[in-house]
Parts: C-alpha cells; sequence; structure tokens
C-alpha cells in the first residue's frame, strides 16, 4: 500500500487573489484591474530558486501578460498583474483568467483558472435590489480597499496587513472578510461584536479581518462618501465599486484614513450647514470591491512529477453517503476528475470507483484501520480527506472526514457502540458563522452513518 501521508511542509500551494468584477476600459482609456489580481507561491516543496520560476497571466486567447515573482520576508514568491484590462471590443459579461506556470527549463507545472469574474460598465449608483444581488457586497464576504487621490492610478493605496501592522501599500493588497455586526444599542451580553447576516448596507456596523493574518481592526460603521462628505442618513446596501468611508463606531467624529504608507484615526469635522454630513479628507475616502481567493495545494513527495499537475480536482460539499450493512459509499461530487484518481481517507486507499468527470464513489474504510483492529471506540476520529493520481501526485483538500461514536438508547454494552460518520469542511479563515446542514440519518444494518457539512 502506497503511503500518502506527507509532511505538510512539503506541499506546494498557488493562491490567486483577484476582484470580483472589472471595469470596462473605452476608447484609448485604459482601465486597469483594480485591485491588480496577484499570485502566491509558498511552500518547502518548491525545489527552484526565484528566478526559475516563471507565469503567464491570460485573460483572452490573445492577450498574455508575463509575470515577474519577487520573495517576500514570510518566504512566499509574488507577483501581481497590473497591466491587465478589457477593451470596449470585447462583448463578454463573464470571464476567467488563466494562470500558466513555468520552470526555468520551460517544464509547465499547470494552468489554473480564477474565478469568474463579471465585466461591468461602471460603479451602479441605483439603489440595488436582490436583481443585482451579484454587485452588492454581502456579510461574511471578502473585500479590497483602496485609495485613488484625485482618480490617478499612480496614487492608488491599498489597505494592507504587513508584519502584523495595518498599512497602506501601493503594490501589496489584502483580503479581509468582512462581517456584518450591530449598532451599540443593539449590543447584547453575547460581546462587544455580535455577529449578523445579510447585506452590508450604509450605516451598519461593520468588522474586516484580515484572512491570512487574522488581525482585526475595530468595529466600524460604514459610511457612503458623495463629494468629500460622509452622508449619515444612507442605508442602502454598499455595492462594488462604491465610495465609502469607515467611522469608529466607539467615536463617531474618528474616521480610518491613511497618510502616505501609514494608516491612522482621522478627526472630522460635522458640516456647518448639513448635520447629516461630516466632512472627510482625501485619506478618509476608501473604494470598496469585492474579491475572491483560490487555492492550489499538492505534494509530489518523492515522485518528482514530470508532467503538468493540472487539471486540478476539486472537491465540492454535495456528498452523500450511500450503503448497507457494515458497508458505506461516498459519493463525492467536484470537477476534473479522472479514472487515475484514488480517493484517501488519512493514510488508507479506497476503493475508487471513476463515474464522471464531476462523480467519484468511493468505499468508507472500516474504523478498525485506524484504531489498530479495534471497531469499538469512546472517541472521535478525523482523518483528512485527500486525492492521489497513480503518478503519485497528492492533491489537498478542504475537507475532512470523521467517525464518531455514538450509543444506541436501548444497549448499554460495547455491543450498543455504534459508529456515526460525519463529513466536516475544514474553515480556515472563519471561526464563525457556521451553519450545519444535516442528511438524513439512515439505519444500514448494525451501522449507523449521518452525514453532515458544515458551511460558511
Amino acid at each position: 500500500m502506497r503511503e500518502p501521508g506527507r509532511e505538510a511542509h512539503a506541499d506546494q500551494s498557488i493562491m490567486i487573489l483577484h476582484a470580483k468584477v472589472a471595469q470596462k476600459s473605452y476608447g484609448n482609456e485604459k482601465r486597469f484591474f483594480c485591485p491588480p489580481p496577484c499570485v502566491y507561491i509558498s511552500g518547502h516543496g518548491w525545489r527552484v530558486m526565484q528566478d526559475h520560476l516563471k507565469g503567464e497571466e491570460e485573460k483572452s486567447q490573445t492577450d498574455t501578460f508575463k509575470l515577474i515573482f519577487d520573495q517576500q520576508p514570510n518566504s512566499k514568491m509574488f507577483a501581481c498583474a497590473k497591466s491587465l484590462f478589457i477593451s470596449d471590443q470585447d462583448k463578454r459579461k463573464h470571464f476567467r483568467l488563466l494562470l500558466r506556470l513555468f520552470l526555468g527549463s520551460r517544464q509547465e507545472v499547470g494552468s489554473f483558472q480564477s474565478r469568474m469574474i463579471k465585466v461591468i460598465s461602471k460603479p451602479s449608483q441605483k439603489r440595488q435590489s436582490m436583481k443585482n444581488a451579484d454587485l452588492c457586497i454581502s456579510s461574511c464576504s471578502r473585500v479590497a480597499l483602496f485609495n485613488r487621490l484625485r482618480s490617478q492610478t499612480v496614487s492608488t493605496r491599498y489597505l494592507s496587513v504587513d508584519r502584523g501592522a495595518f498599512v497602506a501599500s501601493a503594490r501589496q493588497w489584502t483580503a479581509f472578510t468582512i462581517t456584518l455586526g450591530k449598532l451599540e444599542e443593539q449590543r447584547t451580553d453575547q460581546g462587544d461584536f455580535v455577529l449578523s447576516e445579510g447585506f452590508i448596507c450604509y450605516g451598519c456596523v461593520v468588522q474586516l479581518v484580515c484572512t491570512d493574518s487574522g488581525l482585526t481592526l475595530p468595529p466600524l460603521v460604514i459610511r457612503k462618501v458623495n463629494k468629500q462628505y460622509a452622508i449619515l442618513d444612507v442605508d442602502e446596501p454598499v455595492s462594488q465599486l462604491h465610495k465609502c468611508a469607515f467611522q469608529f463606531r466607539d467615536d463617531p467624529l474618528t474616521f480610518l484614513c491613511l497618510s502616505n504608507d501609514a494608516i491612522i484615526q482621522y478627526q472630522a469635522a460635522s458640516s456647518t450647514r448639513d448635520s447629516s454630513r461630516v466632512v472627510l479628507n482625501d485619506g478618509s475616502c476608501w473604494t470598496i470591491i469585492g474579491v475572491e481567493t483560490v487555492e492550489f495545494t499538492f505534494n509530489q513527495g518523492i515522485a518528482c512529477v514530470q508532467t503538468p499537475v493540472t487539471p486540478f480536482p476539486t472537491v465540492c460539499v454535495s456528498l452523500q453517503v450511500n450503503g448497507g450493512g457494515h458497508v458505506a459509499m461516498l459519493e463525492i461530487h467536484g470537477e476534473n476528475f479522472s479514472p487515475h484518481l484514488k480517493v484517501w481517507f488519512g493514510s488508507s486507499e479506497a476503493e475508487t470507483m471513476f463515474k464522471s468527470p464531476k462523480s467519484l464513489l468511493c468505499v468508507v474504510p472500516d474504523v478498525s484501520v485506524f484504531t489498530d483492529g479495534w471497531r469499538c471506540l469512546r472517541r472521535v476520529i478525523t482523518v483528512p480527506l485527500s486525492l492521489l493520481r497513480l503518478d503519485g501526485l497528492l492533491y489537498r483538500t478542504s475537507f475532512s472526514f470523521t467517525y464518531t461514536p455514538e450509543v444506541q438508547p436501548s444497549h448499554c454494552s460495547m455491543e450498543g457502540l455504534i459508529f456515526g460518520v460525519s463529513y466536516n469542511e475544514l474553515m480556515k479563515q472563519l471561526s464563525h458563522k457556521q451553519e450545519t446542514q444535516h442528511c438524513r440519518l439512515e439505519d444500514v444494518g448494525s451501522v449507523m452513518w449521518s452525514l453532515s457539512t458544515a458551511c460558511v
């Protein structure tokens, strides 16, 4: 039996960050994607130096842009595509970015796609409705913030996190999880910040959490900006590429602001003509945009795979447990599956059957495989779920498989122990707002299997 339980430090990861929308250019004007798509390469499994790694970012069959990777202090390699734009000749309403990665020898690592990007002509100034939900900012989604003085591209600064501090960066941007909270008078004994659901609206309390480091800003009230004023009496949904300001909840006249490369608190002044407006400076006016993060993690081990690692198989949360007697079958749904893939539960290979490029069927290993032959246990056992290609390439997934002992009410002896099987997605960025959807509980002989998926 092959052993896929490889050290995590030998993993190789590729992460693509990009905006959810792109503004179309018109005529000779070039509206470069803002924030620019970024690529991060990490993991000790990369046996190449900085100058041995090359990349090409494509947005269509005719537009290709070469990327140059720089070494970061955290041992990651970083590149961004600042010159990407979409012209008015392009009639597409949606598109994906394609990253083609090569080693210095021109050996292809693979081709990696971004998530779908929506093309817009300009930021919508109309009040958004459910018909345009994809243009609204929802709670627990990811956003980026940038500040641009007098609409000059060269003056763009992005809210970012560097070495444990919030900074204004001209090159790198950070994805933040924006969560909806409650106003001070709505707070309860549950804590200083009470999570809520729904779309982000002006006048709401929000919290910005760095998705990479977990660094968090204090609770802020998001305000609409119009001609250098923060408008206090607007409650409409926040839309993509809107100008906004962030008012500190516990100090109503203080706003989040940048000064050169530093993030500071700006003391604003109320308008003498209109009490519903607050006068801001340039550094307090931010543009908000939804962003996506897609990550690919694999491990070559000692295989030294010479063929591309793509197409990259991905597992969705659409899962189903079937079976009878002492045998349970797990059907896995996703994309880019092939007959050359095997499902592994921890260090145990599962008998796998290929159904289609979007479905794999496997036999759930008996719990005794992980307990030295004992089928009765009184503790939870969780094993990672991964996919292994026949040439030895291991694909990590964000899922684990958990064996849970359950006791039948009608028995008290060891024979009364049964095993519940649950399937949980590992939450990497958020530790809150988990909703659990339970599938049916089905008695299949002497073993009971239950399936649950934890979703964000």
